[in-house]
């Protein structure tokens, strides 16, 4: 991973690397940039450090200063609040934070007196070429915070090996990724798809085209697909639920690779999708942070049928290097065609969470495995494997719940809404009445014919499975990652 960034600064010099907000820089003042912060930061006695995650050159520039200084970074949403930022600064033992924009830093964190403050601006070096780091493969490279059950964000360290591991196993997967490609970067930086969006197109040479943080997501991910031919795009699939409704008139002929991860990734919707992009590979994977970024892969058949259940396209086979399991309630793996939950073992799996044993021992477990102890994580999702080896997605477990002493899978209740709604989102919750009986909600995208729509539901549902309100939202919210944000939903649950 180092060599191949190290070389797309030497060969492609004069070559765009990054394209933010319609203005280019190339890899020679990108290097610069790096350059400069790394002679910055390279003797602070800080291994964590911060970064304030905002949309400019000089963000990306402290990302890889940060990775070739053989440092560990912590990104740090600029519009998270204060508290929670300093949460994540505590927990990380952070010492040194890197901005861009100084003169904000008050707002974003609520004590800054056990930090350094260094300001990004204008950390020039005249030369540009990345020196490779002394590599201790077991250090950090990077640790993102996710949101804890207990309202405390949890950290997730990723290794230099398991992100190296990433990128090794992405380009076994032969992309034929090269320095004209155009890809995407939708993501805040603080989620890790964001990773993949910078870190693959510039082991190759490519331009990078991000989204404008403070603008519309999806509104603007479009207008960059379409404007600059985006040639590469790693996408959540809330996306394709907002551009359907356009699918007859897009038509991006340069897309060559469209890939989608994050949620459920709906079978109908990729086929609209297909015809947009007529020349394009698209691929759905999966894998959740713990696990760096994704780790399985499934190819959408253009000329066959395409494998799904619920209409949730199959999530695919193992990346190099994964290993992928499914288990019941006591751990012990089950046969073929036997729903239960997906475990993963291999090189891009995270060691466990920062200062976190509680959590550690309910997320891993460990196995024999031809004669060797291996540590698996428990990834939370339920998944079939099927005879060929491909792994399909049911729902998550969290989302598995007992009604009238009914296992009753919530995304089956979503399957058959989606169907008769005319594929508009459907998101089914639960609550718990004063009697402690459990109540399913469903809500319904942009469909108000709620009354045929629970006709059609009794005609494919058992009666324990039917909700008792369904609810018609004209936008479903998003969150940060452009996913839908289910905690908003629950709380319309009165």
């Amino acid at each position: 991973m180092f060599n191949q960034i190290s070389s797309s600064f030497k060969e492609f010099s004069d070559a765009n690397s990054f394209c933010i907000n319609d203005t280019f820089y190339s890899y020679k003042v990108f290097g610069q940039h790096i350059n400069g912060i790394i002679a910055a930061i390279i003797n602070n006695p800080s291994q964590n450090i911060g970064i304030v995650a905002y949309d400019d050159i000089e963000t990306y520039a402290s990302i890889l200063a940060a990775l070739f200084s053989s440092k560990t970074y912590v990104p740090l949403n600029p519009h998270n609040p204060p508290d929670r930022n300093s949460n994540i600064i505590k927990q990380a033992e952070i010492g040194l934070i890197l901005t861009s924009r100084n003169e904000e830093i008050d707002s974003i964190i609520t004590d800054n007196d056990a930090t350094t403050i260094l300001s990004t601006n204008n950390l020039l070096s005249e030369n540009f070429t990345l020196t490779i780091p002394v590599i201790n493969k077991d250090q950090n490279a990077y640790i993102l915070f996710t949101s804890g059950s207990t309202g405390i964000p949890k950290g997730v360290p990723i290794s230099i090996k398991n992100l190296s591991s990433f990128i090794d196993a992405f380009f076994a997967l032969n992309y034929n990724i090269n320095e004209n490609d155009r890809v995407l970067q939708m993501f805040d930086l603080t989620f890790d798809l964001s990773i993949m969006s910078y870190l693959v197109p510039l082991c190759k040479g490519a331009c990078v085209y991000t989204v404008p943080s403070g603008d519309i997501k999806f509104t603007s991910a479009y207008s960059i697909l379409e404007d600059y031919q985006i040639t590469v795009a790693l996408m959540v699939p809330s996306i394709l639920n907002f551009l359907k409704k356009y699918f007859d008139e897009i038509r991006l002929e340069s897309m060559r690779y469209s890939l989608f991860c994050g949620e459920a990734l709906y079978t109908d919707l990729t086929r609209g999708w297909a015809e947009c992009v007529p020349h394009a590979l698209i691929q759905n994977v999966y894998g959740p942070t713990e696990a760096t970024i994704f780790c399985l892969t499934y190819d959408w058949k253009r000329s066959e049928k395409n494998k799904e259940n619920n209409g949730i396209l199959c999530i695919g086979k193992p990346m190099n290097g994964i290993q992928a399991i499914i288990v019941d309630e006591n751990l012990l793996a089950v046969p073929d065609g036997t729903p239960g939950e997906l475990c993963l073992l291999g090189n891009q799996l995270t060691s466990g969470y920062l200062n976190n044993p509680v959590k550690n021992k309910d997320a891993f477990f460990s196995a024999i495995i031809d004669g060797q102890k291996c540590i698996f994580y428990r990834t939370g999702d339920i998944c079939f494997k099927d005879e060929a080896g491909d792994f399909l997605y049911s729902g998550r477990l969290d989302n598995q719940v007992k009604i009238q002493g009914f296992r009753v899978e919530l995304s089956e209740i979503e399957y058959h809404a989606r169907d008769f709604a005319k594929n508009s989102n459907a998101v089914a919750l639960i609550s718990q009445n004063a009697t402690g009986q459990s109540l399913i909600h469903l809500f319904v995208e942009n469909f108000k014919d709620t009354n045929n729509l629970i006709d059609h539901l009794k005609n494919k549902l058992p009666p324990y499975m039917i909700p008792s309100e369904v609810r018609h939202v004209q936008n479903f919210p998003l969150n940060v990652n452009g996913k839908i944000d289910r905690n908003a939903l629950q709380k319309l649950i009165g």
